[in-house]
């Protein structure tokens, strides 16, 4: 499903136009953002959370020469779902 799509079905659903709702979702999407970067996680209630991680340094290989390379550390974002979700798609 494309944004346009969504943005068209929670329009109809809402009863809204599809310019309040992307203002909506892209309000959303700044919010999610601004909160993980500040506090390291952000909840959507019955979806999921999107969290900031540190990931150590490690070692790993150059799949092309086998050579051992260090890999740095580094903070990456995960998404974890949430378990009301995966019970319901599941």
């Amino acid at each position: 499903m494309t944004k346009s799509e969504l943005l068209q079905q929670l329009a109809d659903k809402l009863g809204k136009t599809r310019k309040e709702m992307s203002e909506i979702m892209d309000a959303i999407v700044e919010m999610a953002y601004a909160v993980t970067k500040k506090e390291g996680e952000f909840t959507i209630p019955g979806l999921g959370k999107l969290q900031k991680k540190h990931r150590d340094a490690r070692q790993g290989r150059n799949p092309a020469t086998g050579a051992t390379i260090q890999i740095p550390a580094k903070t990456v974002i995960k998404f974890r779902v949430a378990k009301q979700a995966k019970d319901s798609i599941l």
